[in-house]
């Protein structure tokens, strides 16, 4: 239940980015921080809401996948693109575990690996 928790939250942090980036025109660095800030604090002020597990882990996939929502709408036409992407870096994040620790920017360029290979998908396809 928690994997599907974590899939959930890396397809809504990264739809809910764009959306703000795009729709209502925040800009992604205003959506990303937004959506990041809310997610963080969140589990930050009511940590007993979720397990230990999902409370660590969730703030650090919508992060991420809010990186992914930063993408313009001029370049990614297609929302499922970044639905698929927050969910390519949700598996990712759960399948590499500690593999990035110490690795500056992990969050970014595993967001920026799910969004070029979800990207790829699409084009490949057309």
């Amino acid at each position: 239940m928690d994997i599907a928790i974590i899939l959930i939250s890396g397809i809504a942090g990264a739809l809910l980015t764009f959306l703000l980036n795009n729709k209502f025109q925040l800009g992604g660095v205003m959506a990303s921080a937004g959506v990041s800030v809310f997610a963080g604090g969140f589990f930050f002020f009511i940590p007993d809401l979720l397990n230990e597990n999902l409370t660590t882990h969730i703030p650090l996939v919508v992060m991420g996948t809010s990186f992914i929502g930063m993408a313009t709408s001029r370049v990614i036409k297609e929302v499922w693109i970044i639905g698929l992407s927050g969910l390519t870096f949700s598996i990712i994040y759960l399948l590499t575990g500690s593999f990035f620790e110490g690795y500056g920017g992990s969050l970014g360029t595993t967001a920026a690996i799910s969004l070029i290979a979800s990207y790829s998908i699409s084009q490949i396809s057309k």
